[in-house]
């Protein structure tokens, strides 16, 4: 049996409130479905750069993980983040600004 799914709008709020507990900006760009949408992660690190985070099958550990699929400038991230619009109305985008890059996503519960 599939492992029961958290509707992604209260994934979003929890999620921005456990970035605003750890002092860290975050931001909703792309308010997506609030049932069932995807959601991207943006870490720009106000340099000018930025990361981009997707939740994908990791059929190793045959649950959820977060994978980064890039890291480069930050206009070519916003233009990746785009094209991802275009194909899936439903996509959920959040932005962090972290120096360091920190997203959380690392931690217990947000997979």
């Amino acid at each position: 049996m599939p492992e029961p799914r958290l509707a992604a709008g209260v994934w979003v709020a929890a999620y921005l409130r456990r970035l605003g507990l750890a002092g860290l900006p975050a931001y909703v760009t792309r308010h997506g479905d609030d049932t069932a949408g995807s959601v991207m992660v943006k870490c720009a690190t106000l340099d000018g750069r930025a990361s981009l985070w997707i939740r994908e099958w990791d059929f190793e550990t045959d649950r959820r993980a977060w994978l980064q699929l890039n890291e480069a400038e930050e206009r070519e991230i916003d233009a990746g983040i785009a094209r991802n619009i275009a194909r899936d109305p439903d996509l959920w985008v959040i932005e962090i600004e972290s120096r360091d890059g920190r997203t959380l996503l690392e931690e217990d519960g947000l997979a």
